[in-house]
């Protein structure tokens, strides 16, 4: 019996979550981390990779991960 009233909660709580961040996205706020690099910088990391400076190397210069650097590397392609 308190395990089905468990998971009636547990989908309580999931549909809750979901309306709020339905209800979020129509109001127009950005859901998610926020990016630690503009447009503008992104499309500079893509040229300076295009003109052959490396991941590391330019993830210095822009103070990020080379995770993040190979990110926008690969979304560029």
């Amino acid at each position: 019996m308190l395990t089905a009233v468990a998971e009636m909660e547990r989908d309580l709580l999931i549909e809750r979550t979901q309306a709020g961040l339905a209800r979020a996205k129509l109001e127009g706020k950005t859901l998610g981390r926020p990016s630690k690099t503009s447009p503008e910088q992104r499309n500079e990391i893509i040229q300076k990779m295009n003109n052959g400076v490396s991941v590391s190397e330019v993830a210095r210069l822009y103070d990020v991960s080379r995770a993040n650097i190979i990110g926008i590397r690969n979304s560029s392609i």
